[in-house]
């Protein structure tokens, strides 16, 4: 999921691709989303995976930063 994520795939979308039983002549998703990445960045995973969950935490705290900043900027001085 994070090299979908990383190639600017919608995970929820990614159904649609994978269909290889029904179109013999298609990879395997796994192995075409690692053919995607490996084209792109030009190699074959991730320097550092992380799970769904530690990339919200990331975000979360990065959002309450931007809005401590925001605050502290706006209170006169």
């Amino acid at each position: 999921m994070q090299m979908a994520r990383e190639l600017g795939l919608n995970p929820a979308k990614l159904g649609k691709l994978d269909n290889h039983r029904q179109e013999p002549w298609k990879a395997p998703l796994p192995q075409y989303l690692e053919d995607l990445y490996a084209k792109r960045f030009g190699r074959e995973r991730p320097d550092e995976v992380k799970t769904i969950e530690e990339i919200a935490r990331t975000a979360e705290r990065h959002r309450a930063e931007r809005a401590a900043r925001r605050k502290s900027d706006a209170r006169p001085a």
